[in-house]
C-alpha cells in the first residue's frame, strides 16, 4: 500500500512567526491566448508573476502549485480577458482561503500588431511591450494595462541651429550675386553644401499605464497605441518604401518636440478618450546628443489617482 507524501507546508509551523505581503512565483513562462479590443485573439509568450499574501503568522507557507495550476488551466483552456483575469485572482484567494485575502498577478509579453506604412500602404509587424497587472485586496480590485510605444523625436533647438547654419551657407554662396538664378538655387538646395546641417533626432519611448474598469471586456491595447501614435505623429515604422521614409522625414521636421511637448500632447489626447479610470505617462527621449535621457512624467491628475 503506497504511503502518503508529507506536506510540510500544511503540517509544520513557521520557524519565525509573521505575516507576509506577497508569496508566490515570479517569471513563470507560459503561452497565453490574449483577447485585445479590435484585434483577433492571438497567442503571446508571457512571463508571469503570481502571488497571494500570507495572513497566518504561524503557517509555514502557501501552496504554490495551486497558483501554477490555475495559470496553467487558463493557458491551456481559456483566454485572457478582463473577466478571466478577475476570476483568476478570485481563484488565487479561494485556493488559499484560510491563509490569504489578497491576490496579485502580472503578465509581461510582447504584443504584435500589423501597422500600415505612412504613404505606400505596405503592412508590417510592430511589436509592443505590454504588461497587464491585476490585484484583488480584501475585495478591492485594480486592473492596469501598461504599454511601451516607440516613436521618433526631433529636437527644436537642434533644428533652429541647423536652419541658422543653412542660412549662413546660403549667404556665403550667393553673397556676390545681385540676382539669384532659380534653377541654380534649386540645384544648390539639393546638395550637402546647401543643406549643410540637419537637426538631431532620436528613438523615444512613451511608457503608458491605464487603470481599467469592468466596462471593458477585452484589453484596449490598440486604443492606447493609436491614441499615442496619433498624438505624436512620428511612430516607429515597420515596412518602409522610399516614399514612406520621405514622409517620415517630413513628419519629423513638422513635429519638433522636447520631452515636455510630447508629454503634453499625449496627456491631452488621453484625456479626450473614455474607458480609462486613470492614466500615468512617462516620456523618454533617448538623446543622440547627450549621454543621458530627457524625461517627462505626468498623470491624469485625479484625486487619489496615479502620482508622478
Amino acid at each position: 500500500m503506497p504511503t502518503s507524501m508529507p506536506d510540510i507546508a500544511n503540517h509544520t509551523t513557521a520557524q519565525t512567526e509573521g505575516t507576509l505581503d506577497r508569496v508566490g512565483m515570479g517569471n513563470i513562462e507560459m503561452p497565453i491566448m490574449l483577447a485585445a479590443k479590435d484585434e483577433a485573439e492571438r497567442m503571446v509568450s508571457a512571463h508571469i508573476d503570481a502571488f497571494v499574501n500570507l495572513n497566518d503568522p504561524q503557517a509555514k507557507g502557501i501552496h504554490m502549485s495551486r497558483l501554477y495550476l490555475l495559470l496553467d488551466d487558463l493557458a491551456s483552456n481559456g483566454t485572457l480577458t478582463y473577466p478571466a483575469l478577475v476570476k483568476l485572482l478570485e481563484q488565487f484567494i479561494t485556493s488559499h482561503e484560510e491563509l490569504s485575502d489578497t491576490a496579485f498577478v502580472k503578465f509581461n509579453f510582447n504584443y504584435p500588431m500589423r501597422r500600415q506604412a505612412l504613404v505606400s500602404g505596405k503592412l508590417g509587424w510592430r511589436v509592443y511591450p505590454v504588461t497587464i497587472v491585476g490585484k484583488l485586496e480584501q475585495g478591492k480590485l485594480e486592473v492596469e494595462l501598461c504599454i511601451d510605444i516607440a516613436y521618433s523625436s526631433t529636437c527644436p533647438c537642434s533644428a533652429a541651429l541647423a536652419r541658422q547654419l543653412i542660412q549662413k551657407s546660403f549667404t556665403e554662396k550667393f553673397a556676390e550675386q545681385d540676382s539669384i538664378n532659380k534653377e541654380e538655387m534649386h540645384q544648390w538646395l539639393g546638395t550637402t553644401e546647401g543643406i549643410v546641417a540637419t537637426p538631431h533626432s532620436q528613438r523615444s519611448i512613451a511608457e503608458v499605464k491605464v487603470k481599467l474598469n469592468s466596462e471593458v471586456d477585452t484589453f484596449p491595447i490598440t486604443d492606447v497605441v493609436d491614441t499615442v501614435e496619433a498624438a505624436l505623429q512620428t511612430p516607429v515604422q515597420a515596412a518602409v518604401k522610399r516614399e514612406d521614409e520621405q514622409e517620415f522625414a517630413r513628419l519629423n521636421g513638422q513635429n519638433l518636440m522636447f520631452c515636455e511637448d510630447a508629454a503634453r500632447r499625449v496627456q491631452h489626447a488621453m484625456n479626450l478618450i473614455s474607458g480609462f479610470d486613470d492614466f500615468w505617462l512617462k516620456i523618454n527621449h533617448l538623446e543622440s546628443l547627450h549621454a543621458h535621457d530627457a524625461v517627462a512624467i505626468t498623470t491624469k491628475g485625479i484625486e487619489g489617482g496615479y502620482k508622478a
